[in-house]
């Protein structure tokens, strides 16, 4: 199962917005502390988010904690960030990959990065710009490693495929 890590994430729209892809794509979602918002059940009714319940959400006091608990992580990890060297499409994804994404403000530690230099991946975009939203990023990064996989579990076709309305 595909595993997607939020290290430190500040803004709830996006943490709620991958959380729905994570509950369509039947992938896992890991928020490593401290988080910008609450994700208590109270607040996640009060926001409205329906999905909630479809997603396997683990949380995390810190990375440290994460690779304590979760230590195969290390072995199948990717580190999404604006300064890597090696664009997305080198990377090959295995059914369970660990996705990491930095918080919006300062993306993933400097020492993390650096600690895993070979798994660092960008998607690539003029240089004007600084980033792209980070949950349109999480997207795109999921997408593909589902797609390198064969879509594992997913609906392969859609109501419209046997031609009638």
């Amino acid at each position: 199962m595909l595993n997607v890590v939020l290290v430190e994430p500040e803004i709830p729209p996006n943490c709620g917005n991958i959380a729905r892809t994570c509950a369509a794509t039947g992938s896992r979602l890991h928020l490593v502390e401290p988080l910008g918002f609450d994700v208590s059940d109270k607040a996640v009714k009060r926001a409205g988010l329906d999905y909630w319940h479809l997603v396997e959400v683990a949380v995390y006091s810190s990375l440290d904690d994460l690779f304590r608990r979760r230590p195969e992580a290390a072995g199948e990890l990717w580190l999404a960030t604006t300064k890597a060297p090696m664009d997305y499409s080198q990377a090959r994804f295995s059914p369970d990959s660990w996705l990491f994404f930095g918080k919006e403000t300062k993306g993933l530690p400097l020492d993390f990065r650096e600690r895993f230099r070979d798994r660092c991946i960008r998607l690539p975009m003029v240089s004007q710009a600084r980033s792209l939203n980070l949950a349109n990023s999480a997207a795109v990064l999921i997408y593909e490693a589902l797609r390198q996989n064969g879509f594992p579990g997913l609906l392969g076709t859609g109501e419209m495929r046997g031609g009638g309305v």
